[in-house]
């Protein structure tokens, strides 16, 4: 048996890292929107033009340089190769930087992949893009007047927003399927966030994808197919965001029995779920320390529950006790789903509710498998002699404890 807490103790280690998962940079973004006709389909679609080029750049010359990739330059700065964009190969051929987009980019219907027309591309600086949050909005940023602000200087290949608009004549059409071939080997890629949204008469559907979309996504006009999505990405970010597992991992070993656990967990789950929706609508402090105290009162969060996962309650007031604890607590927890929510959803898009109701539900399919994996195990080692069950209680808070006090330390030097 103490083979199985070393092991246990192992696992949650792995865990230390730091848990900002919350917060995903622009250039984690892709936003499609389909819009369909009697004709085919166009598809307005915004990335970051990193994710088209990084995978171009060429061999190292005689000076250690790499070729650049087409439409950009190198120029080392202290020490570090940085791309920029060439802005005179942009505006003297811009059909070719569009071509090389397009490619990325494969859509099949029935299994056959269709020929594409790029009818528009623009680039616009981070930061400064056009609104792309509805059709109308994209389709505005696609037809703006130059195809790169001409007032703006040297600029980062990482600091452009490419949009670009693309026709498929392929008639009338139900279900599609949409993926992309780009690799860029770009640090964090595997995270990035691709939102589909489909118009197709009056119905809209949001589908939505982690990671490089390699594997097609299919999209039809079900409801269901859509907010299914959203629910594996709810799960998705409970079950991968190791600061939210450790929690309910603490959460549970503290649970004296179902009826204490149903407790937290229901305290937890309703706390969550009000902030959830006021940060995703905006309602709490816009300042910029704001999202780290978050973050930091989030790890700190997990310390106060590994402590109290020890500590002998009050039978009478107990549960009670854990369910104020467990509401306040994911009160903090659900500003951190909101603010991922957040980056790839706007409150404006279509749907939304809907799409949040599926996110918030698939967050809590996701507690509820870790409650499953782990309180049979709580049972078990319960029946255990006494001091079975509180060394590896308490081996578990500590390990727990441990990773959150490296989150603190990280999370504290914002504000240093």
């Amino acid at each position: 048996m103490r083979h199985v807490f070393i092991f246990l103790a192992a696992v949650i280690s792995l865990l230390a890292q730091p848990a900002l998962a919350h917060f995903k940079l622009n250039q984690n973004v892709r936003v499609h929107h389909v819009s369909h006709s009697g004709d085919g389909l166009d598809i307005y679609l915004r990335m970051p033009m990193s994710y088209v080029m990084a995978g171009l750049v060429g061999s190292e010359d005689s000076e250690g340089l790499p070729t650049p990739a087409p439409y950009t330059y190198n120029q080392i700065e202290g020490g570090v190769l940085m791309h920029y964009l060439d802005q005179h190969a942009l505006r003297s051929d811009p059909e070719g930087l569009a071509a090389l987009a397009a490619d990325t980019v494969d859509l099949s219907v029935e299994g056959h992949a269709q020929p594409v027309t790029v009818v528009s591309m623009r680039l616009h600086p981070l930061g400064s893009e056009l609104g792309f949050a509805t059709l109308e909005e994209a389709q505005s940023a696609v037809t703006v007047r130059n195809v790169f602000p001409r007032a703006v200087g040297e600029t980062y290949v990482g600091d452009v927003m490419l949009d670009l608009h693309l026709r498929y004549d392929t008639g009338p059409v139900g279900t599609y399927s949409l993926s992309h071939r780009s690799n860029p080997g770009l640090p964090g890629q595997e995270d990035t966030a691709n939102l589909i949204l489909d118009y197709n008469g009056e119905l809209i559907r949001t589908f939505r994808a982690t990671g490089l979309m390699h594997d097609p996504v299919t999209v039809s006009g079900s409801a269901t197919a859509a907010a299914s999505t959203f629910v594996v990405e709810g799960i998705r970010h409970i079950l991968e965001g190791p600061d939210h597992v450790l929690f309910v991992l603490c959460m549970i070993i503290g649970a004296l029995n179902l009826h204490s656990l149903l407790a937290r967990v229901t305290g937890f789950t309703l706390g969550h779920t009000v902030t959830l929706i006021l940060g995703f609508f905006g309602i709490a402090p816009s300042g910029a320390w704001f999202i780290p105290t978050v973050e930091l009162a989030i790890a700190l969060s997990i310390i106060y529950a590994a402590i109290m996962a020890v500590r002998p309650s009050n039978q009478k007031h107990g549960d009670l006790k854990a369910f104020a604890i467990t509401s306040s607590i994911g009160l903090l927890h659900g500003f951190g789903f909101s603010f991922m929510l957040h980056q790839i959803l706007r409150v404006d898009a279509p749907n939304v509710w809907h799409s949040l109701l599926a996110f918030n539900v698939g967050v809590e399919i996701g507690q509820l498998m870790i409650v499953l994996l782990i309180w049979p195990v709580v049972l078990f080692l319960r029946k255990l002699p006494g001091r079975v069950w509180v060394g590896s209680r308490a081996a578990v808070a500590v390990c727990a404890s441990l990773i959150a006090m490296i989150w603190v330390v990280e999370r504290a030097e914002f504000f240093v």
